[in-house]
């Protein structure tokens, strides 16, 4: 081989990876992604909630944009469609997801009020009823880690809050839900914003005094989940679940929330990079 044929040996390789390197760079909105990974809008929704899809810098319009890259990483790491689908499918109410656990309606609700399960999601119906949905795949890992649950009497811890009519489903939600986003928040603004989000406006003035700051927070907020209502008597009804209720859940975002401002405001006076200083 010529000293000239390897040269453009090298040239061609140069030129492949360069090319593939562009086409990883390339990004698109979320139905083209969606359709990409052969999921409808509302899979790959869910999929991007979970953390299973990440999405890349936001258009100037602040639309969410997916970079070829990161779509072929999903399905390098076993994503193809069948796969994804049973990651992200979910079970609407009592009835459904009783049934995909094997038990009756009334256990899988004793269950879910009590905390064993948690929401991923949830809707709202045109009795302005809170429709609660599971993973799937999650009501059949727990059915098949705690058979026990399943039949015979409630253990006391369950008495205890049935006894009390507590209901942990929309807590634990919002556990789940600030989980999520905490983990996509990138810098201590941003996840002081989500903190802040589900705190109610009393709580969030004492924590934060300073209007400017306020502002900042408020700009940085979360948008309402995938699927919440825009109508406005059901979006009334799932605004209720977006807040912390219980004086212990307040308290714990509420100490979650100044451990973040003390971070945000250490970089706003370090590096003016966001907030004020």
């Amino acid at each position: 081989m010529t000293t000239m044929d390897t040269v453009a040996g090298d040239r061609v390789a140069v030129a492949a990876e360069t090319a593939a390197d562009v086409d990883a760079d390339v990004v698109m909105g979320g139905v083209q992604a969606a359709g990409a990974l052969g999921l409808s809008r509302s899979e790959f929704a869910r999929a991007v909630q979970l953390g299973i899809v990440r999405a890349g810098p936001p258009a100037p319009g602040g639309a969410a944009r997916f970079s070829r890259g990161e779509l072929d990483r999903v399905r390098s790491a076993g994503g193809c469609p069948d796969t994804l689908r049973g990651r992200v499918e979910t079970a609407a109410g009592a009835q459904a997801s009783a049934g995909v656990m094997g038990v009756g309606p009334s256990r899988f609700t004793r269950l879910a009020r009590c905390g064993h399960l948690t929401p991923v999601g949830y809707r709202i119906n045109r009795y302005r009823a809170v429709v609660w949905l599971y993973l799937t795949a999650e009501l059949r890992d727990f059915a098949a880690r705690e058979p026990g649950m399943l039949r015979g009497s409630a253990p006391p811890a369950d008495r205890e809050l049935m006894a009390a009519k507590a209901d942990l489903r929309p807590r634990k939600w919002r556990e789940r839900h600030v989980g999520l986003l905490l983990r996509r928040a990138t810098d201590p603004w941003e996840r002081a914003g989500v903190l802040a989000s589900v705190l109610p406006e009393e709580e969030v003035r004492e924590a934060v005094p300073d209007p400017a700051e306020r502002i900042v927070l408020t700009a940085l907020a979360p948008p309402p989940p995938y699927g919440h209502p825009q109508v406005p008597a059901a979006a009334a009804v799932a605004a209720r679940l977006l807040r912390a209720e219980a004086a212990d859940e307040i308290h714990w975002y509420r100490t979650s929330l100044d451990f973040a401002l003390t971070g945000a405001r250490g970089q706003s006076k370090s590096t003016g990079d966001r907030g004020p200083t």
